[in-house]
This record gives C-alpha cells, sequence and structure tokens, in this order.
C-alpha cells in the first residue's frame, strides 16, 4: 500500500532550515513529552528524520511509528493530508504494523490523525473479534 504513495509525497515537503527547522524540532518534543504521559511509554524523538529510508519522528510505543507535524503557516489542512501519507511510508520503511501522525493546530492543541486504512489495520490487530 504505502509504496505508491511515494510519487505523491516527492514534491511534498520542501528541505527545511533555520526557524522551520527549530519549529518543527519543538513540535516533536512537545508530541513525544505529550504521548509519555498519555500512553506510560518513554516517547523519543529520532534523529536523522527526513531521509529516504526515514522511519518516523518518534519511536518508543512498540509497533508504531509516529509522524509529528506543526504548520502554522502552511495550514494544519495540508498537514492533516499529507502527514499520514508520509506516516504510512515510514511505516513500511520501518517493518511496523501501526503509525499514526500527531499535528499541532493553532494554540497548542494536538489531533493523532489516521487514515480509515491505517485505523482499521489497528482495530482489526488489536481488538479481539466479537
Amino acid at each position: 500500500m504505502a509504496r505508491h504513495l511515494l510519487a505523491r509525497l516527492r514534491d511534498l515537503e520542501p528541505s527545511v532550515t533555520g526557524a522551520s527547522k527549530r519549529k518543527g524540532d519543538a513540535a516533536e518534543l512537545e508530541a513525544a513529552a505529550i504521548l509519555t504521559d498519555l500512553l506510560g511509554f518513554h516517547v523519543e524523538r529520532k534523529l536523522g528524520a527526513g531521509r529516504a529510508e526515514d522511519t518516523g519522528d518518534l519511536y518508543g510505543i512498540p509497533g508504531t511509528v509516529v509522524q509529528a507535524a506543526w504548520w502554522p503557516k502552511r495550514g494544519v489542512l495540508r498537514a492533516v493530508r499529507e502527514k499520514p501519507l508520509e506516516a504510512e511510508l515510514q511505516r513500511d520503511n520501518a517493518g511496523v504494523p501501526f503509525t499514526f501522525s500527531m499535528i499541532r493546530l493553532v494554540g497548542g492543541v494536538w489531533r493523532a490523525v489516521l487514515t480509515p486504512e491505517q485505523m482499521a489495520t489497528y482495530v482489526r490487530e488489536t481488538l479481539p473479534p466479537f
């Protein structure tokens, strides 16, 4: 499923420098702290994200890739549309079953975003059958 998304993602994310890089780093740290508090897993920021073999922004949740984003100037809707697709490629790179995106909204509110396929995989793989 993830490989066909690569063509759609090639031109989405320009290289990030300066203030945008610092903002992204801060968002990843904030998302890691939130997930650590909520889940009880020690979630940390990965270094070296953005490589061709990228396996997500955060680690520490077993079997899960997490993509974090804070795009106040480029728009939350764009992040909601693009980041779950990137997360799917990263999930495939990591060889794990689950992924989701953490999107920081204006004002510091966070949302976890999944595609319907990502949500279906999570439900199928983690919940017992009826």
